[in-house]
């Protein structure tokens, strides 16, 4: 989907110029500028400048262009309905921005416009602030071309750069690309879902703890009565602590749903499996330098320096409790990590060095031991900061443990369910000690200088142990090699079987069979299948997307969606029409690329290969879905009626229902003895 995006952008360009425009525009608009992100997109488009697939000056007029527009058009509905146009229900939800735009129009005058155009949430409704309170044309339009020239470059070098960076990476600048866009769309998503909860899910809880109180109050139990001092407004303290319980309560919940899956196998163990490939495909050079920082940090060594500097320190203060506290949170957690690992004798995803009780993989020792000694630091430490610094320390002390988690998943050192049981756990100790922690008035224990000597210890003792560690886990986490060599006369008898016999989502789910097993090119084998009425699949781009909308379009005029195979996406993907059924159905193909290899170690991987029937559903006349079929049978036949040269093998072990009889096509490519 990303190549057809680029392939769109260079066969119209003039298209992207217009996008940049309306995005720069639709920044200045109210409520439209508040919800399309159209800055990360511009940035986005802005890091295709190097590849030549847009042009610099172009995109800057554009921009530019776009963002004066904007701001005058927003000016101009100010100017011509003055504050009637505040009552419109759209603007009326927005009424936080338009007041804090007002008073940041009162606050800095004619250098708001200015302004405005660099800060985030009144951006939009400067201008039509503007117009309401009758700023004079001439200012107004010297301040919005001016802002303009500048925020244009200001947004599309930054993009420049970037792009011109990810294409000195050579072939790492694609999977780099890839996860770069993945961190921009989950964040963006979670922006909009945090905007959501706020602006709508707090008013429906607080009207639904409203309507729990007036129940409680008019019941005499005693559970009445304890839900009345939970939800008593002059007792704001017993909601935390009922917020705390829940988190507990759920975090527990969550790690021994974890541990159950591992303990039986279930669709987990699987997805930990395809993650695992997926991530090990994506791994450059300069990622691994990265992650092995970051999970160096978070090492035997670096932990014990932090929490005996943390516990000198609570000793010094005389904080009796509170050392004791410190002691349970790190050892306790550390020792039974240590207990569930011998436990469960839960091998790692490789071999990596790794001795004794450490050598096992669930939960991952790095994720649980560096929650608990940041998080309970944090425990100790937020309550006696000023508001002002809470939030950028709660901020930091995620990201690193995040950063730490991320790079045990990414190195391959654990498995995702190794990860997230962790995380799970050490986030119920966590909880525990806290509302134990919280029964009695806490020891005063210097907090600033606490977080000083934290941070002291963690980059001085880090830096040591990243300069004295770094070449050997280089070795150490260096990306596996497990390809398997085959000779051809072995796979064509009986060593096709060891290759994985059906699909495996990226969720974890068993999927459709692998029918087909192909030794040689994909190149090869898409000609082949197209001199037999095969053929590629419409690329996905701007307009044929919107066929999904259109009922009467025919099954070849369909994009396809990408589907994973443990972890992978398919190398090569033909589809061609159901003989039955031309306009509602076709056989779809998908390889994709195995760790096995025939005789020399330089030849190609073996291929494996599904081959599906996708029968489109129309709905209400308005769009249409295209759903995989159960069976795969014909479609298999309608293959190997493609291919010459095969030898049909049969899964008796496998064959579990009437949707698949257990055939297994092998195919070759033709070598010039043939």
């Amino acid at each position: 989907m990303l190549s057809s995006f680029t392939t769109f952008i260079f066969e119209h360009p003039q298209l992207t110029y217009a996008a940049v425009l309306l995005l720069a525009l639709s920044e200045s608009i109210p409520v439209i500028g508040a919800v399309v992100p159209g800055t990360a997109i511009i940035i986005a488009i802005a890091a295709l400048v190097p590849s030549g697939a847009v042009t610099l000056w172009p995109l800057l007029a554009s921009a530019v262009a776009g963002a004066v527009l904007g701001d005058g058009l927003s000016y101009w509905l100010g100017h011509r309905y003055h504050r009637e146009i505040l009552d419109i229900r759209p603007l009326k939800r927005y009424s936080g921005f338009l007041a804090r735009s007002e008073q940041f129009f009162a606050r800095h005058g004619g250098k708001s416009v200015f302004l405005a155009r660099f800060t985030p949430g009144v951006r939009a409704f400067i201008p039509l602030m503007a117009g309401i309170l009758k700023m004079p044309p001439g200012r107004f339009y010297t301040a919005n071309v001016l802002s303009a020239l500048a925020w244009a470059p200001a947004h599309i070098v930054p993009g420049v750069l970037i792009g011109a960076s990810l294409g000195l990476l050579g072939s790492a600048a694609k999977p780099i690309a890839v996860l770069l866009v993945l961190l921009v769309v989950l964040t963006w998503g979670a922006i909009q879902l945090v905007r959501l909860a706020l602006g709508r899910g707090l008013p429906l809880l607080a009207a639904s703890l409203e309507r729990m109180r007036n129940w409680a109050l008019a019941r005499d139990s005693r559970w009445a009565r304890l839900l009345q001092n939970l939800l008593d407004p002059a007792r704001p303290e017993a909601r935390g602590l009922a917020c705390l319980a829940a988190l507990l309560v759920g975090s527990a919940w969550l790690f021994f749903g974890i541990l159950e899956d591992v303990v039986t196998g279930d669709p987990l163990v699987q997805a930990d499996t395809a993650i695992y490939q997926m991530l090990q495909d994506l791994r450059t050079a300069p990622g691994d330098a990265w992650m092995i920082a970051a999970t160096e940090l978070g090492d035997t060594f670096v932990v014990l320096a932090v929490a005996l500097a943390v516990l000198l320190w609570l000793l010094w203060k005389r904080a009796w409790r509170t050392s004791a506290y410190w002691l349970v949170a790190i050892a306790g957690a550390s020792a039974l990590n240590s207990v569930i690992k011998f436990a469960l004798h839960r091998a790692r995803p490789g071999e990596m060095l790794y001795a004794g009780w450490s050598a096992f993989s669930f939960p991952s020792g790095h994720s649980t031991v560096n929650t608990l000694l940041y998080g309970f630091l944090a425990v100790l430490v937020i309550p006696a900061l000023r508001p002002f610094w809470r939030l950028p320390l709660v901020i930091g002390t995620v990201a690193l443990v995040l950063a730490i988690a991320v790079s045990r998943l990414y190195l391959g050192a654990h498995w995702f369910s190794d990860v997230a049981g962790g995380l799970a756990f050490a986030t119920a100790w966590l909880t525990a000690l806290g509302l134990w922690y919280r029964r009695k008035p806490t020891e005063a224990v210097g907090a600033a200088g606490l977080l000083l000597v934290a941070l002291v210890t963690l980059g001085v003792t880090g830096s040591v142990h990243i300069h004295r560690q770094f070449a050997f886990d280089i070795a150490r986490y260096a990306p596996p090699v497990h390809s398997q060599n085959l000779s051809a006369q072995d796979w064509w008898t009986t060593g096709w079987q060891q290759l994985p016999a059906r699909r495996v989502e990226i969720t974890g789910e068993i999927e459709e069979p692998l029918t087909l097993q192909w030794a040689g090119s994909p190149d090869a084998l898409r000609e082949r299948l197209q001199r037999q009425g095969w053929y590629s699949p419409a690329a996905w781009s701007a307009s044929n997307a919107l066929v999904w909308l259109t009922p009467g379009a025919a099954p070849a005029e369909r994009p396809l969606i990408a589907v994973f195979a443990g972890g992978r996406l398919p190398q090569l993907t033909l589809a061609r029409a159901n003989p039955n059924a031309p306009d509602d159905s076709r056989f779809v193909l998908r390889l994709w690329a195995t760790d096995t290899r025939l005789d020399d170690p330089a030849a190609p991987p073996l291929w494996v290969g599904s081959v599906v029937e996708e029968r489109l559903v129309h709905y209400f006349s308005i769009y249409t879905l295209e759903w995989r079929q159960a069976g795969v049978n014909e479609a298999l036949d309608w293959l190997g009626k493609g291919l010459e040269g095969t030898r049909l093998t049969t899964r008796l072990a496998d064959t579990s229902s009437a949707d698949w009889d257990g055939r297994v096509l092998l195919a070759r490519e033709r070598t010039a003895s043939d």
